[in-house]
């Protein structure tokens, strides 16, 4: 359970986002959900849509999304099992939406090399998967969202400040690893020997807000009593660069085309089964980056 020094409904709060977080967020997770489409699929009809998991690695995950209760398996006959998602898996898909719709604006964007002007260009268009998975390598870590949630309640913080209301059963130098990596990310910038969220943490907000919705089990429509708040001209800074090692990247795919700008409230902005709506790589590409941090 997260601990943040928090008045004990908002600590709750953090708790229920970060058990949410830790079940989303292990590598590939994202994938097999938003794979699923509403019908439930036999197991060979999952295995080609992701084709660079192997079986090893394919049941292990499905077991495990079955344990946490997103995906259901069904024995209709002997020999004959599916798979689909809960109606809490079902529910998890705006969420993973807002996710993927925060990574496409505020992460870096790989990009290729024109083979005839030699000048680099964007790749033109990241999975929503993909988005969704960088963007949870950001925030997923142990500690990554209830320091972000705490500077969100408390405003510009010192490292000891922020040890006694995360981590006061260990020693503060625990806590700089911590607070540089998303210094290093862009989450959090340091003024002095305070840490304050940059712009694209504030930007997050959709994001809490629809997690914290989800992981109690209200409307995802509804306003955040602190994510809600708008963020001030002095937090307005923007380019979050991770330099947290993104998971294996799976092939890259045409992908329906997610709004520029992370949506005022959370929607669908794609449904399950659109995600492979087309034939893909037989094995995970890399997708070239741009230089300086990783994506």
């Amino acid at each position: 359970m997260a601990t943040t020094g928090l008045p004990p409904s908002t600590d709750a709060d953090v708790s229920r986002v970060t058990e949410a977080l830790e079940m989303i967020t292990p590598m590939w997770n994202v994938w097999v959900l938003m794979t699923l489409p509403a019908q439930p699929l036999r197991y060979t009809e999952i295995k080609p849509r992701l084709p660079w998991l192997t079986d090893g690695n394919l049941h292990p995950k499905l077991r495990k999304l079955t344990d946490a209760g997103l995906v259901e398996r069904t024995e209709v006959s002997s020999g004959h099992v599916t798979y689909g998602l809960t109606g809490r898996g079902a529910e998890l898909i705006p969420v993973l939406s807002v996710i993927a719709a925060w990574g496409e604006q505020h992460l870096e964007q790989p990009v290729i090399t024109n083979q005839v002007t030699g000048r680099p260009e964007r790749v033109q268009q990241v999975p929503p998967a993909q988005n969704a998975q960088d963007t949870l390598t950001l925030i997923g870590p142990r500690h990554a969202t209830p320091i972000l949630w705490t500077l969100k309640a408390r405003g510009p913080s010192s490292a000891k400040a922020l040890s006694a209301a995360i981590m006061p059963d260990r020693r503060i130098s625990n806590i700089y690893p911590q607070v540089d990596r998303l210094v290093d990310d862009r989450l959090l910038h340091k003024d002095g020997r305070l840490y304050d969220l940059t712009g694209s943490a504030h930007a997050l907000a959709p994001v809490y807000q629809a997690l914290s919705a989800w992981a109690a089990g209200r409307p995802l429509t509804g306003e955040h009593p602190l994510w809600g708040q708008q963020q001030t001209a002095a937090h307005a800074r923007t380019g979050p660069w991770m330099t947290t090692q993104a998971h294996t990247r799976a092939p890259a795919a045409a992908e329906p085309a997610l709004p520029t700008q992370t949506p005022a409230a959370p929607t669908t902005l794609w449904k399950p089964g659109d995600l492979f709506s087309h034939q893909i790589p037989a094995r995970p590409l890399a997708l070239p980056q741009t230089g300086g941090p990783r994506r």
